[in-house]
């Protein structure tokens, strides 16, 4: 019998995803755990593998091609079935099926709904069914479109939220519904002749000689609608703190000459934020409508820099790792990250973050928490500079470290104290490596 393989949901309220590239083609007999294909959503690259075993019959979503989940994006069959078994189990008509293409790398051909006219009796039997996602239907109610007058391009004609984004971006214009003709205006004696303006649709702004336009990437778009959620709906408040970080990097120094992991400054934050936790765990918390919730691990999410974006890979329990584990855990993550081969594990969660941008030569910069979190810390570039200490001035190297607060869930008293207690453990990493 005919399988259906349906778009999985791969990201926690994801609603649609991508087939980024297909790893079996039509005729390959597969076995549960076979990968199928590698689905991208906002954040990474998951592998999906087969359920259970069969030959693929249809790849019925073309590489790179986004679909809501739980729509069909193949069909496994088993020896003997047809294309007519498929098209059963796809819920397909034969005479669909005629008009359709041979292979699945074009899309169905568009349908356009329109409503119904007027019987001969003057009498309507009602607009027939309109076919819409729930995303384009919600995008629809917001941008005041009407479906009726919108082409669909997902499968069968359905709506989709693409089309919706044509439509209010005036690239596609939607066609409009037969008006009855009004009569002309009769003009004033005397007057001159009245001229009818029809209003021309939207079109797309024309971009300027030289400039390109580069479409959003999934990720781009998550990244846009989460960090404008978070400036919007947390209330953040900043501190600054003044790591003098000479003893550390002497340690690190020391430490990488005879250890086949090599560890980085930011493995040192990493351990150093993860152990302020341990010192101020009332910090540990992060915002819910129904209360603050107080996490028991402290899992600390990491800002890794990719062409696609930012991804913040999340090291598991990190307060209770040597920092020779904080060293390789990071670096894998970090490695995934860039090859955006991370598990969906992998990326969700986290109760802080970290984002290091002193590599780059940035000495302080403030970061926007990623919700639901409830603080991130941003670490800026260690630098030389005069410190008068015990009425005596000298050169230490400084490193401004700036954290981000969401004041619903943390005060600035208990976030100062948490800092206090960072700045403390960077400033002396033998307590924190202890």
């Amino acid at each position: 019998m005919a399988v259906v393989v349906r778009m999985p949901s791969v990201a926690a309220g994801a609603e649609e995803a991508t087939v980024a590239n297909w790893l079996v083609a039509s005729g390959d007999t597969v076995t549960a755990g076979t990968p199928l294909a590698e689905i991208e959503t906002e954040k990474a690259l998951v592998e999906y593998a087969a359920e259970e075993p069969g030959i693929v019959g249809r790849l019925v979503v073309p590489a790179g091609e986004t679909t809501e989940i739980g729509s069909p994006i193949a069909v496994l069959v088993a020896g003997g079935e047809t294309d007519a078994d498929i098209d059963a189990a796809l819920g397909v008509t034969a005479s669909a099926r005629a008009a359709a293409p041979a292979e699945p790398s074009v899309p169905d051909p568009p349908v356009t709904v329109t409503p119904q006219a007027p019987d001969a009796n003057g009498h309507r039997s009602g607009p027939p069914r309109i076919f819409a996602s729930p995303i384009a239907r919600k995008a629809a109610r917001e941008r005041g479109i009407d479906l009726a007058s919108v082409t669909g391009t997902g499968p069968n004609g359905r709506i989709v939220r693409r089309d919706l984004e044509r439509v209010a971006s005036g690239a596609v214009p939607a066609p409009e519904a037969p008006l009855a003709p009004e009569a002309p205006p009769v003009p004033a004696p005397g007057s001159a002749p009245a001229v009818s303006v029809a209003a021309a649709p939207a079109a797309a702004r024309p971009l300027p000689a030289g400039d390109t336009l580069i479409p959003h990437t999934p990720m781009r778009r998550a990244i846009a609608r989460r960090l404008t959620e978070s400036k919007t709906c947390v209330p953040h408040f900043y501190m600054t703190a003044e790591c003098a970080v000479d003893e550390l990097l002497s340690l690190r120094e020391r430490v990488n000459a005879g250890s086949p992991a090599k560890i980085s400054v930011n493995d040192f934050v990493i351990m150093a934020a993860a152990a302020a936790f341990g010192d101020v765990p009332e910090a540990n918390v992060t915002w819910s409508e129904e209360g603050l919730i107080a996490h028991s691990g402290v899992d600390i999410s990491i800002a890794v820099a990719t062409e696609g974006g930012l991804v913040t890979p999340v090291l598991r329990d990190a307060g209770s790792k040597k920092l020779t584990e904080i060293a390789r855990s990071s670096a894998g993550l970090a490695a995934r990250a860039r090859d955006r081969k991370l598990r969906q594990d992998e990326i969700e969660g986290g109760v802080f973050s970290v984002s290091n941008l002193g590599m780059y030569g940035t000495r302080e910069f403030s970061a926007i928490i990623n919700p639901p979190q409830s603080g991130i810390l941003a670490v800026g570039a260690a630098r030389e500079q005069p410190v008068a200490a015990d009425g005596e001035l000298r050169v230490a190297t400084v490193m401004r470290c700036t954290l981000s607060v969401d004041h619903r869930a943390i005060d600035g008293a208990l976030a100062a104290r948490w800092l206090a207690a960072f700045t403390q453990r960077i400033e002396h990493p033998l307590s924190a490596i202890a």
